[in-house]
């Protein structure tokens, strides 16, 4: 599934794929921020450890694999 989150003062967001179910990734968020954790590790789907400031996450945003995706000028 794609991840995105937005970093404050940064222009760009990162983009992260994750393994895993929707509902566990907005868990795995939502208790380093209630935890008031320093930095949210997440894993990705290449087995890379990314660190995040916790204090400077804007927004996160997660998507579904979406099958549906097309690419290309086809119709």
């Amino acid at each position: 599934m794609e991840v995105r989150i937005g970093v404050v003062y940064s222009p760009k967001e990162l983009t992260l794929e994750l393994d895993g179910a929707p509902e566990q990734i907005v868990a795995h968020v939502e208790k380093a921020l209630a935890d008031g954790a320093p930095i949210l590790w997440l894993h990705d789907d290449k087995d890379r450890r990314i660190g995040i400031p916790v204090d400077k996450i804007a927004y996160v945003e997660v998507a579904a694999d979406d099958e549906g995706r097309r690419v290309g000028f086809g119709r």
